[in-house]
C-alpha cells in the first residue's frame, strides 16, 4: 500500500482544514516547499497536494507553487483542486506533476473526464469522490449533490477510471478514524479500479485495516502534522 503525505495548500502556506470547513483552519507549516523538501528528506516518494484555494476558485490558483515543488525536490506528485478545464490538465502534466485529480467536473460533466482520460491516460488522470453521508460533494466541499458515492464510482470506472480519491468528508481531519465501511462497499464494487484511501487517520492501526480491506494507498494528513503517526512509520507501508 502506498502511502501519501497530503500538503494542503491556501493563501501559499501549508494547512489543514476540520471536516473541510475553510473556517476551521490550522497552519502546519507556512513554507510549503520546505515541508515538502521534509518529506523528500525523509524518503518519501509520492505525496498528495491539494490546491484549496483552487478548489473554492475553480482554477488552478496554486500552479506555479506546485510546479515549485516538482523542480525543487523531485517527489512524485498527485494534485487536486479547481480542475476544470482539459488545458489545466495539460499544463500540470507539462510541468512534471504525475496524477491530475478531476473532483467537482466527475459530477457535473462526466464527459469532460472521459475526454480526459482519451487525451492523458488512465495513468494521470484520477477521479476524486468526496461525500457526506454518502453524497458526493462538490465546489471543495461547499455543495452536496444527489449522487451517492458508489453510483459515481460505478459511472466512472465504466468510461476507464482506473484509480479513485475516495474521502469521507466528515472523517476529514478529526483523527476519528476512516469510514472503513465505505472502502469495503468500493472494493466489493469496483471491478478494474483502485482505491486510494484519504480522511480520519488516527494512528498506524488504521493503516493496516485499510492494507487488509486492499486499497492501493492512503494518504496520510493530519495524524503526521499532530505526531499521531510518524514519518518512520509512513515508509514503513510504502511511503
Amino acid at each position: 500500500m502506498q502511502i501519501y503525505p497530503a500538503i494542503d495548500i491556501r493563501n501559499g502556506k501549508a494547512v489543514r482544514l476540520f471536516k473541510g470547513d475553510f473556517n476551521q483552519e490550522t497552519v502546519v507549516n507556512p513554507d510549503v516547499l520546505d515541508q515538502a523538501k521534509t518529506f523528500a528528506a525523509a524518503g518519501i516518494g509520492f505525496i498528495h497536494v491539494v490546491d484549496l484555494d483552487g478548489a473554492l476558485e475553480g482554477r488552478a490558483t496554486n500552479r506555479d507553487l506546485i510546479a515549485n515543488l516538482k523542480s525543487k525536490t523531485g517527489l512524485r506528485i498527485q494534485v487536486g483542486g479547481g480542475i476544470r478545464t482539459l488545458d489545466q490538465i495539460e499544463d500540470y502534466l507539462a510541468a512534471g506533476i504525475d496524477r491530475v485529480i478531476i473532483g467537482s467536473m466527475a459530477v457535473k460533466n462526466p464527459d469532460f473526464v472521459k475526454q480526459a482520460l482519451e487525451r492523458f491516460g488512465s495513468q494521470a488522470i484520477v477521479v476524486g469522490i468526496d461525500a457526506k453521508n454518502g453524497f458526493v460533494a462538490t465546489e471543495g466541499w461547499l455543495e452536496t449533490s444527489q449522487v451517492d458515492y458508489l453510483s459515481l464510482a460505478k459511472e466512472m470506472e465504466k468510461i476507464g477510471v482506473r484509480l479513485f480519491v475516495y474521502t469521507d468528508v466528515d472523517r476529514d481531519g478529526t483523527l476519528t478514524g476512516p469510514n472503513f465501511d465505505h472502502y469495503r462497499n468500493l472494493k466489493e464494487t469496483l471491478t478494474e479500479a483502485d482505491v486510494i484511501a484519504s480522511g480520519g487517520i488516527h494512528a498506524v492501526s488504521d493503516l493496516v485495516e485499510l492494507a487488509q480491506i486492499g486499497v492501493a494507498g492512503t494518504i496520510v494528513g493530519k495524524a503526521y502534522y499532530s505526531g499521531k503517526v510518524s514519518l518512520d512509520e509512513l515508509q514503513q507501508f510504502g511511503g
